[in-house]
């Protein structure tokens, strides 16, 4: 007999911040809701991704169960960037997203051949999406993303109001301000469980608006007498929004460096989102006939990421754009838990070369949170007004300060649930109860094949023991994706014969992969996949050897 209990199941996105990932099932069928990822911080060696546990969805849909849909709230990297990596994995269904989160999410998906999967959808009461017996509503909020949405899911045991990331910010730049009237009608249909943003629940008061950030750097730029540098997160589109702004009231030009940035650049202008006056925009290739105190340069890599264009400007190795001393950079962002040491690092150079650098520890001037303090989660509490709550979204701290909010404001203790990925609640119309716990592990993705690393640090470990290391550095042009010359090879663990003969099978057989591939390969993943498969390959072959290939490109 089928239970009338509908199933929540957080697979990823409780007790941390990132790879946003959840279950509702009800009757043997599965709604999702948000596909994120994680990033790997320096204490996970040979690690580029974090992704949601999906062992429970794939041994769901060999039992017979059937995922009937997914519903995403916003565009951001951990809420929708596990998708390439999850889909493939799955049966089809069909996906839903607001215009600009589904433009994102395709845009990274064409990056790995999948070709339109997320459906757009437009707010409005009349946009209620039909799944089985589930019925969703986007509900436009403010976020540091345009067309960020809560989602509000009716079921037959009673309804849900998932509110992922948001902030009621009242003068946001693009005037998109949140839909009140809209969560107050959910509110009023009556909402079983909100599940809840709780990442900024130790702030009290409320998060200040994005409007007038713009003027600050205005100032900047007409005080620098050399470029103005600034780096934000690449689909803050209202920040780039308030940059291109005061660069154009500065009398300087604007280009965009990074591809992350200008993949976001480009959806940006295609659901016209973005607004640079015409002749301002200039091309990386045209920067050498610009004077530096009539630029700004906006750039992918605020969290300090290897390989990213801000990291090789700053260490010097950017073949189209150099640091001066009369130089300004600015962090129009915040750190990402995690990534602490390699943002830190990339300022600490900036320092050193004596340019000068703003950045959030320093200066509140140039970045504002895009997530609710404690003020703005109770006026959705008294929107809502949920019988259940469940804090997502944020690490223990902040799902146990937020229950602390809830308490303080007459929510019982009872119905203020800290949960756990992997167990199972069950929602009924006579409570809540725990249902089964699920195993979650931590899956570890290279990112060169998607692939999970099972134990990869002890398999690596082993590996290197017995087999060593091939390095293999390859300069490859970021707009054609032809290689700049022969790659180099470092091999570790190799008799001396053995590491000659490595350095000469391996490039050999990587300029002849490039020159035979008649389509330019501008996307960096597969070119490190095609140079770790030919170099594995080869050095089976050849030397009956499986050593640890560790391909690094160089986008320049």
């Amino acid at each position: 007999m089928i239970s009338d209990n509908l199933s929540f199941i957080p697979l990823g996105g409780v007790g941390t911040v990132t790879k946003n990932m959840y279950v509702y099932e009800y009757q043997n069928q599965i709604l999702l809701v948000d596909c994120g990822l994680g990033f790997a911080d320096e204490t996970m060696l040979g690690v580029d991704l974090l992704l949601p546990d999906i062992s429970y969805l794939l041994q769901a849909v060999k039992s017979g169960k059937r995922i009937i849909g997914m519903g995403i709230s916003h565009g951001h990297e951990d809420h929708m960037g596990g998708l390439p990596f999850i889909l493939p994995q799955l049966p089809e269904f069909p996906i839903f997203g607001t215009p600009f989160t589904a433009a994102m999410a395709n845009k990274k998906l064409q990056e790995f051949g999948i070709i339109n999967k997320v459906q757009p959808v437009a707010f409005g009461e009349s946009k209620e999406i039909k799944l089985g017996p589930f019925a969703l509503h986007f509900i436009r909020v403010t976020h540091s993303v345009p067309d960020t949405s809560h989602i509000f899911i009716k079921t037959p045991i009673g309804n849900f109001y998932h509110g992922s990331d948001y902030k009621f910010d009242n003068t946001p730049f693009d005037n998109q301000a949140s839909d009140f009237a809209g969560i107050q009608k959910a509110g009023d249909a009556g909402v079983l469980a909100l599940m809840t943003d709780c990442l900024g629940s130790e702030r009290e008061g409320i998060t200040p608006s994005e409007q007038g950030m713009e003027k600050n750097f205005l100032e900047v730029m007409q005080k620098a007498t050399g470029k103005v540098i600034v780096t934000t997160y690449s689909s803050h589109i209202n920040r780039l929004n308030q940059i291109v702004w005061a660069t154009e009231k500065a009398g300087r030009r604007i280009c965009f460096v990074g591809r992350s940035l200008i993949h976001a650049i480009e959806v940006a202008k295609m659901e016209k989102k973005i607004f640079i006056p015409k002749g301002m925009e200039a091309q990386i290739d045209d920067l050498k006939f610009i004077k530096p105190s009539g630029l700004v340069l906006l750039v992918a890599g605020s969290q300090g990421q290897e390989n990213s264009a801000l990291t090789r400007i700053v260490d010097g190795v950017h073949k189209d754009v150099q640091l001066a001393s009369n130089d300004v950079v600015i962090f129009s962002s915040d750190t990402i838990p995690g990534n602490e040491v390699l943002v830190n690092s990339v300022i600490d150079e900036i320092a050193r070369q004596e340019i000068t650098v703003y950045y959030s520890g320093i200066s509140h001037d140039f970045h504002v949170s895009g997530h609710a303090s404690q003020d703005e989660m109770v006026k959705l509490l008294s929107l809502v007004r949920p019988k259940y709550i469940v804090p997502i979204s944020g690490n223990y701290r902040h799902m146990a300060a937020y229950k602390r909010l809830a308490k303080k404001h007459g929510f019982p203790n009872s119905n203020i649930l800290l949960a756990q990925n992997g167990q199972e609640y069950l929602f009924s119309q006579q409570g809540l109860r725990p249902g089964k716990r699920y195993p979650i592990k931590t899956v570890y993705v290279d990112q060169i094949s998607g692939e999970e690393i099972e134990d990869f640090v002890l398999l690596d470990r082993q590996r290197l023991s017995t087999e060593g290391i091939v390095v293999i550095m390859a300069e490859v042009d970021e707009d054609t994706g032809k290689l700049f010359q022969d790659p180099d090879i470092i091999a570790r663990g190799f008799s001396a014969a053995d590491t000659n003969a490595v350095r000469k099978i391996v490039s050999r057989s990587v300029r002849n992969a490039f020159q035979r591939n008649q389509k330019q390969l501008k996307n960096s993943v597969f070119i490190r996949k095609l140079i770790r498969d030919i170099a594995e390959r080869e050095i089976s072959q050849k030397l009956k050897r499986k050593p640890l290939i560790l391909p690094v490109v160089v986008e320049m």
